[in-house]
């Protein structure tokens, strides 16, 4: 448990920061995402003028008339975001477990292993921290499990760097030996930053939960079983007579929330389940011509087929997604259509990817075509092509002898 290093990364107010993406003329405006009558979050424009998250659009309205609202009861393109992340974490690890749309765990022990191999070997004794260190305690680079932490928080940077820079996305990271504890410290500094936390520190972050429900894994229920036995935070916990606990709770929920309060978790980072779909965008200031639109889509399809034949399913719906501005009203409008990809085309979804283009660029140049009326003037600033729908391969899965054989062979005429 002493080697591992983990990283939570947690996005920045998630569901805004999609709609400041989705619409560049909301960024720096107090943005509010609604979801029937509550403002379920907010950006921090919008916190800063006193806005909070679950807040009713009511109150939120009173202590901020300028608040701009969108509606975010369609989770689509938070959900198409979240994966993206998701992704694009599993290209520098493959333990990454997503928690929710906007959280995730990746267990980089193996990373920071070959880093600190190399450090080693080159001689170098200097590393230096990324982010804030917890409590401000001093590093010390004769213990390997400091340096360790200090090289994972370093990669946390990076990780952040290529969210933001791939997609437009900020967050923060906590950095630490175990999933539990990475989380709670990770928003120590908010928003876009970063903390490490050392084992001396440990103690001091737990004692500092003043409630007991801040520890993940302790639920609503088995706070107030613990309020009863009078214990409200983490420090009243330790406290309590193992005894004592384990009458009220049983033996495993006992020792469990014991180990908890403690900030120990041996928790294995479990791979999160294959993504839904798999998309690409680009965003520019302006795309006016046909011709313009073709070269961006084929330049986004190289990148989106070759994830596809790594991950080995077949998708059957292709879409695309236009952001269309008017310069005359000063507005953006986002707009999707989507079709099915025809039975021959799938057939060679998982071979070479250069005998697909050509046809799907015709197709999503038809969905285009459908949306925007190309004898009139027009200006778009973000196309994105999504193939979703997806499902394995009818004789196996990729990675099986079967799929091998398949590639092989050429496709009977009875599709059996």
């Amino acid at each position: 448990a002493a080697r591992r290093v983990i990283v939570h990364v947690d996005l920045d107010c998630f569901y805004a920061q999609v709609e400041m993406i989705r619409n560049p003329e909301l960024r720096d405006k107090p943005l509010g995402v609604q979801q029937k009558s509550i403002v379920v979050t907010c950006n921090y424009e919008a916190r800063k003028l006193g806005v909070k998250k679950l807040m009713s659009v009511k109150d939120a309205k009173e202590k901020c008339p300028q608040l701009m609202l969108v509606n975010g009861e369609d989770l689509t393109p938070y959900r198409e975001t979240s994966y993206k992340v998701t992704e694009l974490l599993g290209e520098f690890c493959p333990l990454v477990e997503r928690l929710g749309f906007d959280e995730n765990f990746v267990d980089i022990t193996e990373i920071v292993e070959k880093r600190l191999n190399q450090l080693q070997q080159s001689g170098c004794s200097r590393v230096c921290v990324s982010g804030h260190v917890y409590n401000n305690q001093p590093i010390n680079l004769h213990d390997t499990t400091h340096v360790r932490l200090v090289i994972g928080s370093q990669i946390a940077e990076e990780f952040r760097e290529a969210i933001c820079r791939r997609l437009g996305l900020t967050g923060c990271a906590g950095v630490a030996w175990n999933k539990l504890l990475s989380k709670l410290v990770s928003g120590t500094f908010k928003p876009n930053q970063q903390t490490v936390l050392l084992p001396e520190s440990c103690q001091d972050l737990m004692s500092s939960l003043d409630r007991i429900q801040k520890v993940p894994g302790i639920g609503y229920k088995t706070a107030k079983r613990l309020e009863t036995l009078g214990v409200r935070n983490v420090c009243d916990l330790q406290a309590l007579p193992s005894a004592v606990l384990e009458k009220e709770l049983g033996v495993s929920t006992a020792q469990r929330i014991q180990k908890l309060s403690y900030g120990e978790d041996g928790s294995p980072v479990t791979p999160s389940g294959p993504p839904q779909s798999f998309s690409d965008e680009d965003s520019f200031k302006k795309c006016s011509s046909e011709v313009e639109v073709k070269e961006k889509i084929e330049e986004l399809l190289p990148n989106l087929l070759d994830r596809i034949y790594k991950d080995g399913r077949q998708p059957h719906t292709v879409r695309l997604t236009i952001r269309q501005f008017s310069s005359t009203d000063r507005w953006f409008n986002r707009e999707s259509r989507q079709c099915p990809i025809p039975p021959h085309l799938l057939q060679k979804f998982g071979k070479e990817s250069s005998n697909i283009v050509s046809p799907l660029v015709d197709i999503l140049m038809k969905l285009f075509r459908k949306m925007i009326d190309v004898e009139l003037p027009f200006h778009l600033t973000l196309l994105s092509v999504c193939f979703s729908n997806l499902k394995d391969l009818p004789s196996s899965k990729k990675g099986s002898i079967g799929f091998y054989l398949k590639q092989m062979s050429p496709p009977s005429s009875s599709g059996k």
